[in-house]
């Protein structure tokens, strides 16, 4: 099993962004050194907004944390996903993270990179669990996500999302897990 490429910033496409630094002596120096900070946490709060959608099945709300022509690359041990559009990926979404389906999606260790007031790169750790009912299915590891943000009409949204698996386990299971709460399941 061989890796088609290092994963680190260069290979991601992610450059250095603006220097997180207090710089300078006036008003308006401060005004944007603090909208620097507001845009990583608007960012970081895309990201886990993101991740709960999808555990929660929230595809009206994913929609508006997307960029229209979005473009999506998931690559794992026995998978290779590209989309190319918001509409492509909600749909895939919408079959995946069903009443079929339990999940659990952690992001973890942002590193945002403004690069300028409308454009920024995030790296993020991921770590999740998809139980695939009707499978009998358990598939859990961990990944590194790379994504490109744009801000428009004040709102950040992400344009392009990429992971590449760190490692991925697949366990069939000899019975289907007794879940005393799945939210998924109860939203049939």
């Amino acid at each position: 099993m061989t890796s088609p490429f290092t994963l680190n910033k260069a290979s991601m496409g992610i450059g250095e962004g603006l220097p997180l630094n207090a710089c300078g002596d006036s008003l308006e120096d401060l005004r944007k050194g603090i909208q620097h900070l507001m845009d990583i946490e608007a960012i970081k709060q895309l990201k886990h907004a993101y991740f709960r959608c999808l555990d929660t099945g929230n595809f009206e709300e994913l929609e508006t944390l997307l960029h229209t022509d979005l473009k999506v690359h998931y690559t794992g041990g026995d998978y290779d996903i590209e989309l190319n559009s918001r509409q492509e990926f909600v749909g895939a979404m919408r079959h995946a993270f069903n009443a079929d389906a339990v999940t659990r999606h952690n992001g973890m260790h942002p590193e945002i990179q403004i690069l300028s007031e409308t454009e920024a790169t995030g790296i993020w750790y991921l770590y999740d669990h998809f139980w695939s009912l009707p499978q009998q299915r358990l598939t859990q590891g961990t990944a590194l996500y790379w994504d490109h943000y744009q801000k428009i009409d004040n709102r950040w949204v992400i344009s392009d999302t990429r992971y590449k698996r760190l490692y991925q386990i697949n366990e069939d299971l000899e019975q289907t897990p007794n879940f005393v709460s799945h939210y998924l399941g109860e939203q049939k």
